[in-house]
């Protein structure tokens, strides 16, 4: 009898009636916007004026832009920086501090104590130390009497992509370095010590027994590096705006100069969307990976 009360009250709608609302903040707030920002990649826009419908022009004038490919080159060397070295040193901070050592907490906070600190912050600090005339890196280049490799570092076109990623890696190491810690803790410590007395060496098990179980946790933050870098726009706003001569310039700055600067608010949505493409490409093949170790 209580069963069948039970199957009574219960009603089939009621989740959605529950998911209604933030369904509804997502559609209004994330899908409108999107699929309106395709639409405007198509038309001609100062922001002010009604859009006028221009067809693929934009797309045109992109692919015969020379910053478009330079903003472009650039988002794929953050790819390639940001998969390597906050990679491995995030995983060898992870593996040397996933033990139960003296101060080893203290550790991963200060390891980790950059990402509290917002991108605008962090890029302001790093300018101040990489000022020409008073900054840090140059006043010790000085004082040990390497003044001759002081440097304008964020005003050199050879030097200044280079400083601007410097400070990027610096703050992902520290989240990357948490996310393999998760992952540690999944590997099995009995296969691990099964290693060890077979024979393998520290190294060979590391590579033959750890690192295959940390696979997943690869390719989550292999894929969160790649996204992170094709949205890389704070630091290369407050510390260069993309010079000198577009040499920091990336796709998401490129868009915002075109968009709010130059008031090409069409042009703008247009480099938006190859962004979006392009991260696209990259979320559709972790999902893949994922459903492939799910089944």
């Amino acid at each position: 009898m209580g069963k069948t009360k039970k199957a009574k009250l219960y009603n089939p709608w009621a989740p959605w009636l529950f998911l209604a609302v933030p369904l509804l903040i997502y559609l209004v707030w994330v899908i409108g916007p999107m699929l309106y920002t395709f639409f405007l990649s198509l038309t001609k826009w100062d922001g002010l004026s009604a859009p006028s419908f221009i067809g693929i022009k934009n797309y045109r004038k992109l692919f015969d832009d020379p910053v478009f490919f330079i903003s472009l080159k650039n988002n794929f060397v953050w790819i390639a920086f940001f998969i390597t070295i906050p990679v491995i040193l995030g995983l060898a901070l992870a593996m040397a501090l996933n033990r139960d050592i003296r101060g080893s907490k203290i550790f991963k906070a200060l390891f980790y104590s950059p990402m509290v600190l917002s991108l605008v912050v962090c890029g302001l600090i790093w300018s101040w130390l990489y000022n020409p005339t008073q900054g840090l890196f140059n006043a010790v280049l000085e004082a040990v009497g390497l003044e001759h490799m002081a440097q304008g570092w964020l005003s050199d076109p050879t030097y200044a992509l280079g400083s601007v990623i410097t400070v990027a890696i610096w703050r992902q190491v520290g989240y990357v370095m948490i996310l393999y810690l998760a992952g540690l803790q999944s590997v099995d410590p009995f296969l691990v010590e099964a290693s060890l007395i077979d024979g393998a060496n520290k190294w060979q098990s590391f590579v033959h027994v750890i690192l295959p179980q940390l696979r997943p946790m690869t390719v989550v933050v292999v894929v969160i590096s790649i996204i992170d870098s094709l949205r890389a726009f704070d630091l290369v706003s407050v510390m260069t705006r993309g010079g000198p001569y577009n040499r920091t310039s990336v796709l998401a700055n490129f868009m915002y100069i075109e968009s709010f600067n130059n008031y090409k608010m069409g042009y703008g949505a247009a480099i938006s969307v190859i962004l979006f493409m392009i991260s696209l490409i990259f979320i559709i093949f972790y999902l893949r990976v994922v459903m492939q170790e799910e089944n």
